[in-house]
């Protein structure tokens, strides 16, 4: 499993091969299992359910502005790579602004640094972000619940690659080894093996092994799992259901046009508390600025 691109840098089956994946992963909702029980709470299993009024002020999350739109799209029925609003969302960027300023109502904090420490310390109820960080600490606890949305999330992927600047003199950069070593795809090779790949509950660096999709996961030896909660999630093994990762995108770079609708949406928010609106501002803003350059790079 490679990362292909062409001449434009764009995902191409039969391009060049950019990068290896090491490891992957999504978004994911946690809760508090206790909580939704002591009030009598459904269960979560999707975005909608972020939306329910029992829950207002009950949730924390990453304040990336591809993620909350985007989990407002999901919520919505749309692609987390709707490039058009108004002809792809039904009721267009007018609803899409409408739902999102709901979502805001129900969302204690935006803040992809602390969002999980309101979490644990109970300030709220539910967390949203990248898997990479909810289930190393849920499976520290056995009160913590973690799903996949059943509509899907959106993916992510550590990925190998060999820099550029391997190809220079390395008496110019400093480096004892001249260029990249002959053994580096040798060393991609046996990594992505299916055999080297850990069981997920073993895992330090939480993420499921490309290979999690191909081969029957190992078991994880009785004498490493006694003693430690046992993960509540929908995972399987680190990997979404069959049904659900169907449903899962990964991003893909929007145009022009769409950055500015979600400068627009995310203006339109209320809250300004701890710099949330300059932050998701400023990451537009950069989206836009790598637009730009890879269009004048082409």
């Amino acid at each position: 499993v490679y990362l292909r691109r062409n001449s434009a840098g764009e995902i191409d089956s039969e391009g060049k091969i950019w990068a290896a994946p090491y490891r992957w992963g999504c978004m994911v909702i946690a809760y508090k299992k206790s909580k939704f029980q002591k009030h009598k709470l459904a269960p979560i299993e999707d975005w909608a359910d972020l939306w329910r009024p029992e829950l207002e002020g009950r949730i924390s999350m990453v304040d990336s502005p591809r993620e909350v739109v985007g989990a407002v799209l999901k919520y919505m029925g749309a692609s987390y790579n709707t490039n058009n609003l108004d002809l792809q969302v039904a009721g267009g960027r007018i609803a899409v602004q409408k739902n999102l300023q709901l979502l805001e109502r129900q969302v204690r904090l935006f803040d992809s640094v602390n969002y999980l420490k309101a979490f644990g310390v109970g300030d709220v109820w539910v967390a949203v972000g990248w898997s990479t960080d909810v289930i190393p600490l849920a499976k520290r606890s056995s009160n913590v619940a973690v799903i996949v949305p059943k509509s899907g999330a959106s993916l992510w992927a550590d990925l190998w690659a060999i820099p550029a600047a391997s190809g220079i003199d390395s008496n110019r950069i400093g480096g004892r080894v001249r260029g990249a070593s002959p053994l580096i795809h040798q060393w991609i090779e046996f990594c992505l093996q299916a055999a080297r790949a850990l069981p997920f509950k073993q895992e330090v660096i939480p993420g499921a092994s490309p290979a999690a999709l191909e081969s029957t996961q190992m078991e994880m030896p009785t004498e490493l799992t006694k003693g430690k909660p046992r993960l509540d999630t929908n995972l399987i093994a680190g990997v979404p259901p069959t049904e659900i990762l169907a449903r899962c995108e990964f991003l893909e770079p929007l145009s022009d046009s769409t950055l500015s609708d979600y400068r627009w949406l995310i203006s339109s928010m209320q809250k300004s508390g701890h710099g949330f609106i300059h932050r998701m501002q400023d990451r537009i803003s950069m989206m836009i600025q790598n637009f730009w350059l890879k269009r004048n790079m082409h």
